[in-house]
């Protein structure tokens, strides 16, 4: 499968990370409020950051590096694949 790790800007201006083989759909799912515990109380609002073409390990490995980054640097990391486009 082809998995894909995000970030999502949410409402109270916090970055959610997390993995999917379908961003549409996950996005749909935050957006109701399932999905995640941490979407309870705050909406996603858009997805700023996505990396392709990851293994289900590979996904999971990147999530968390990307989770024990500080806000700064997930700031630069969505800035950098937006200059990329």
């Amino acid at each position: 499968m082809n998995w894909q790790v995000y970030i999502i800007l949410c409402s109270d201006d916090t970055l959610y990370t997390g993995i999917t083989t379908d961003m549409e759909r996950r996005f749909q799912q935050h957006a109701a409020g399932g999905g995640a515990k941490y979407f309870r109380g705050r909406q996603p609002l858009q997805v700023v950051y996505l990396e392709r073409g990851h293994s289900r390990s590979s996904a999971a490995r990147r999530e968390t590096q990307i989770k024990s980054m500080n806000r700064p640097e997930k700031e630069l990391l969505v800035s950098q694949q937006a200059t990329s486009f």
